[in-house]
């Protein structure tokens, strides 16, 4: 995806690095990993700690020859209007190929991968830009009113039990494939990760208590309000179990069993109005073009992730349901 930036790991030198590339697959050269990326850890989203801070969910990353977890944070935008489309990662030609994050003017395809907090595997629904201003759905995103003001109320609705299995395609990875709108808008200018996110996944590199060779696929840190600080207030760990990988896929992981992780229904990881977020290509293709295109998009006090602002957006809606976590 033309100017993200994606991760190259060597798995026998254990070497990480990040490079701009302009291809839509985003599969790096060299790329030798085999290794099955752990599951997604589930956690409370902390507080949104002021306004315009944009949600960047948790992902597993490589280095040292293991899998590493880099917490989920908010971290302000490079600029007005742009939205975050999380890194995936995505087996092809036998190998684990990470796709990097990036900001741009749209949601991106980032694997169907169902990271929760608004970002259900596809599109996202935790809030919108309006007028330079971010307004935030707090039934799904966590405010403090008190903090930031500029919030509205859309319930969201899903009813599908997730895995939170963390890459795309493979033995027991999600089928979902990009839209022909998700591969045009791979086509606008990308802004990479800022500054601060670089940090902060390199802060994540240096603790060996966030590799999954020392958690065993659970972290003691999965999210946390400031990027790189790692203790002490608003940090987070993970509810329970870390979920499970297909049973197939666990069969080839160092990091747990299907005995041993829990099944759980990520509710949190939510869709827009009655869809729900199935971890296929063609449920996955038509929540994208209901998104895109839908009699809904645009529209009411949330309009769908890819539509124009509104001016409305901070009305309240229906009754703020009890949280999922």
């Amino acid at each position: 995806m033309g100017g993200f930036r994606w991760l190259q790991a060597l798995a026998f030198s254990g070497l990480a690095l990040m490079t701009p590339t302009a291809s839509y697959a985003g599969v790096s050269i060299g790329l030798s990993i085999t290794v099955v990326p752990p599951v997604l850890p589930v956690y409370v989203q902390p507080p949104v700690p002021g306004p315009n801070y944009i949600w960047a969910p948790g992902y597993w990353a490589w280095g040292d020859a293991d899998y590493y977890w880099v917490p989920g944070t908010w971290v302000l935008a490079p600029r007005p209007g742009l939205l975050w489309t999380p890194g995936y990662w995505g087996w092809s030609d036998g190998i684990y190929a990470w796709h990097g994050g990036y900001w741009g003017p749209h949601i991106g395809f980032y694997g169907g991968v169902n990271y929760g907090w608004g970002y259900g595997g596809v599109g996202y629904v935790g809030g919108h830009w309006d007028h330079g201003a971010f307004f935030y759905n707090s039934a799904v995103t966590k405010v403090n009113t008190t903090v930031v003001t500029n919030v509205y109320n859309k319930t969201v609705i899903n009813n599908t039990k997730v895995n939170n299995v963390s890459f795309n395609g493979g033995n027991g990875g999600i089928t979902a494939q990009p839209t022909a709108q998700e591969k045009a808008w791979s086509q606008e200018p990308h802004t990479p990760p800022t500054a601060l996110q670089t940090q902060h996944e390199h802060t994540a590199s240096t603790n060996r208590a966030l590799f999954a060779s020392v958690n065993h696929g659970t972290p003691a840190v999965a999210a946390t309000t400031k990027p790189g600080v790692f203790s002490g207030a608003g940090v987070v760990a993970p509810k329970g179990f870390t979920g499970t990988q297909s049973k197939s896929a666990l069969g080839t992981s160092p990091y747990g069993s299907a005995k041993s992780q829990a099944s759980v229904t990520n509710k949190a990881a939510l869709s827009t109005g009655s869809t729900t977020t199935k971890l296929n290509a063609a449920n996955h293709k038509q929540t994208v073009n209901q998104l895109a295109t839908g009699p809904n998009a645009g529209k009411g006090p949330h309009p769908g992730p890819h539509g124009p602002p509104n001016q409305n957006a901070h009305n309240k809606g229906p009754k703020k349901p009890d949280h999922p976590g």
